[in-house]
Formats: structure tokens, sequence, C-alpha cells
């Protein structure tokens, strides 16, 4: 077995372990990604003040604390059976379209995005947005960090705070959007839509544009038939703040469309023992194991998931490269998992573009942000998460204290399907026991394509290294592990 050598070993959020297992022949037989990871977040939550659940929840992740408090505030209009009012709404989504500016702009540029841009083969010190500056030119660079911060810069007018919001409350926001105030978010929001439309010109001139790239994106190692799952609003469109689950069959063909309130009629969890993240499927086809297809009851969410499970975009352009990357990879759904990286950069587009809308929205400047709570009780909020659908649950007792808590974060929801990317990929690119550097990075691209975030998914508040890979002869010996 030749030495491996992986530097740096990863992009994502939170820690992570590959275990590869080769048989007598060298080839892969099995692969696992493990999390070695605790979260707990549903157990010392019980007890705490509903208000206090926004706040604390969002601190689950520094990536994605938007997600988390909105999620944990549409729990508690439910709990307390309130419904804010139309301009509150709107202040919530032109806050969550920020933090898809900002998410998205971060993954594409810093994490997934230097695989393509610079190569999978490319030396490790230069597959991050180092290379990618390199390569695309520092004029770009400038753009990226202007536009990421653009998108927090958002986040913080409405929501209190760049990284962690403090604006949700049961009934509405805290504080209503000043003329000064909304005319600078239209300024970001009108520049945010140009570095949209120009990154994905960039994926075009860069990947779509090299037809191994393209190859690649639609080879069997990168491609898994599975289940989707997304928000969608009244007329199907992706919507990442409000509406109805809808999940789509392997063939595209509408399986299930539920309220938030009703997500334990559909979805269940399966658990097993190498890993702390639980593995949700679709009760109706039942837990099989990991295999893809209409048997199977996993399901993906996230950027391609809610692509596949819509029926289109709710804003112009959007909509426009919506359809053309169904077009170029053969109709929907697409199951190329690379594809998310496309899904990812539609959806930035569309984040800016609705950001626009809401701005101009002659109510969004409204002083009537919260309609006043009810008596507690129990709650279901669900918002799309950068990383896909995203369930807080809580149950509260007389005193509006909370009694249970329960969560299914997106990666968690994607965690059947990420296992079965990277045992793929693994299979389709080691070949008679021979692997270097560079194969083991493509490797990893199955899972980072996905942006996980396992700090989400499980949270571990002792730091650890964030990746090892181990991997085993046919006796089940280990044989090589490789981390920092």
């Amino acid at each position: 077995m030749k030495e491996i050598i992986i530097d740096p070993i990863t992009r994502l959020e939170g820690h992570g372990k590959i275990a590869i297992f080769l048989n007598e022949a060298g080839e892969v037989e099995n692969a696992y990604l493990q999390i070695p990871e605790l979260r707990g977040f549903e157990k010392f939550c019980i007890g705490r003040k509903a208000e206090d659940m926004p706040l604390l929840t969002s601190r689950i992740c520094g990536v994605c604390p938007v997600a988390h408090h909105m999620a944990g505030t549409k729990a508690l209009d439910a709990a307390f059976n309130v419904e804010p009012p139309s301009a509150a709404k709107k202040l919530r989504e032109l806050m969550y379209c920020g933090y898809y500016i900002y998410d998205h702009t971060l993954h594409f540029y810093y994490l997934g995005g230097p695989d393509f841009v610079v190569g999978p083969d490319a030396p490790p010190e230069k597959r991050n947005i180092l290379g990618v500056i390199e390569k695309a030119g520092l004029e770009i660079g400038k753009e990226v960090i202007k536009h990421r911060a653009y998108g927090q810069r958002i986040v913080e007018l409405i929501g209190g705070k760049a990284t962690h919001p403090v604006c949700g409350l049961p009934g509405g926001v805290s504080k209503p959007l000043s003329e000064e105030t909304r005319q600078e978010i239209e300024k970001m929001a009108a520049s945010s839509v140009e570095f949209a439309k120009f990154s994905l010109k960039l994926f075009h001139d860069i990947v779509l544009a090299n037809t191994k790239y393209v190859e690649l994106i639609k080879s069997d190692a990168y491609t898994l038939r599975t289940y989707y799952m997304g928000l969608v609003d009244e007329h199907n469109k992706v919507n990442f703040y409000d509406g109805k689950i809808r999940v789509v069959d392997p063939y595209g063909k509408e399986f299930a469309k539920f309220e938030a309130k009703d997500y334990l009629e559909h979805i269940a969890e399966h658990v097993e023992p190498w890993t702390y993240v639980k593995l949700p499927y679709l009760k109706k086809v039942g837990w099989k194991g990991f295999i893809d297809g209409p048997e199977s009851g996993a399901y993906r969410v996230g950027p391609l998931g809610r692509l596949n499970a819509a029926d289109g975009m709710a804003t112009p352009l959007a909509q426009a490269e919506y359809e053309l990357m169904y077009k170029t990879l053969g109709g929907k759904p697409v199951h190329n998992t690379l594809a998310y990286h496309w899904a990812r950069l539609i959806e930035l587009l569309y984040a800016a573009e609705r950001a626009l809308e809401l701005v101009k929205d002659p109510e969004i400047t409204s002083t009537d942000v919260r309609n006043k709570p009810g008596k507690p009780g129990e709650g279901v909020g669900v918002v799309e998460a950068a990383r896909g659908t995203l369930i807080h649950h809580y149950v509260l007792d007389e005193n509006a204290l909370v009694k249970d808590v329960n969560l299914i974060v997106a990666t968690v929801n994607n965690a059947p399907s990420i296992n079965m990317s990277v045992r793929n990929a693994a299979r389709g690119l080691i070949k008679g026991g021979k692997v270097d550097q560079g194969l083991l990075n493509m490797v990893e691209m199955a899972f980072r394509a996905y942006d996980p975030c396992f700090g989400c998914a499980t949270h571990f508040a002792v730091g650890q290294l964030p990746l090892t890979i181990e991997i085993y002869n046919h006796e089940g010996k280990l044989v090589k592990t490789v981390q920092r």
C-alpha cells in the first residue's frame, strides 16, 4: 500500500472520519463516513424558557445560525398559536436571503469550488480560496469577500447580529426596518444579483466548458438515484423560508406533500452503532439499508434536492438557469451528486433576486411587525437551511418552559446518501488497491458537494481533528491511517 498524504484534509464544517475497506483484489468493498461527535442540544435545552430557544439553537453552528434561529422562531409561532404580520414574515425572509448569499458564496469559493476551479489533482496548498484567487484573479477575490460581507450585513441590519441574530420573536420580529436601512440593503441586494450572475458565468467557463469535468459530473462514481425533499410555495416553486414539504421519487413524480407539523407521519430515523448521526428515511418506503433507487427510503435535501423536488424557481433569472441545468444534464430529476455545485449557484442567484424583490416591497418598512402570542403548547418550525430541510419541534409546558425537543437538521437528512456517495466514489475511483492523494481528494468531493455541517448534525464540545481516513485490507486489518 502506497503512503497516502492528504493536506489539507478536507473543507467542511465539523469533524469526520472515512473508513475504506478493500477486498483481496484491492478493490473497494465498502466505505463509511463516520461522525465521532455527540450533539447534546436536544437534551440540555429541556427546562429552558421557550423564548430562549431561537438564541440557544443558533449556537449549534456558526455557519448557519440564521437557519436555526428562524426554525426556532417559527416553532414558537406554532407553539404559541400566533401568526406573524405580513411585514414580519417579509423581514424574516429578507434576512434569510442575506444568509443564503453569504453561505452559498462561502461554499462555492472557499470549500467546494477549489476542486473545480484549481482542479481535484492540484497540490493541496492550491485547493483553497487562495488557489481560486490565483486562478481567477485578485479582483474576483475582492468581489467574493465583498459580497459575502454583504450577506452578513443584511443579516446584521435586520437580525441585530451578523452571526447569531436575535430578532426572532414568537409572532414576529423585534424591530421594523427604517427607510435608510432599506436603501442600504437594496444596494447590496442589487450588487449581489450581478455577483451571482458572474459566479454562474465562472462556473460555465471553468466547469461546464471542460469536457472532463462534465464527464466527471455525469459519471457513475458520482451518481445516486434517490428521493428528493424541499420546501415549495403554492406553485411548487422553491422557497427557503416557508411552504409545504414536498417529496419526489427517483423518477421525479410527487411522492408526498405535507405541512411541517405532520413531518413525523412521513420521516423516521434509523440508528447505526458506528456513527452518532441518525439516518432519516421515508416511513412509507422504509429503511432498506444503504441502497439507492425507488425501493430505498433514503432521500436527499439541499440545493439539488430542493431543485429536484420543485417545479421551478420563483424568480426569472434563476428560473432560466434552472431550465439550462436540466437541459444540459439530461432532464429531471438530476441524480449527479456533483451537480449540487451548479444548483447552489442557481440558489445564490435566486436569493439575491428575491432579496431585491422583498426590499422593494412597500410593506417592508411597515411598523406592524409583531402579534401577541397565545398560550404555550406544541409547535414545529421548518425552513430550508443552506444544506437542506431543517426541522425544529418543541413541546412547552403551561409555564412556557421546554418539555421536549426534536431536531432534524439538513446534514442528518442527507446522512444516508452521503455515506452511499462516499462508498460509490471510492469504488469508482480506487482500483487494484492503488490510491494517491488526488484520488482520495476526489473521494472527499463526494461528500463535500453536500456542503455537510457535522457540527449541526451532532455537535461536540471538544475540538478534534477535522477528518481521519482509515483504509482496511480484505482481512479487516487497518493498513493506513491518514490525518493532519
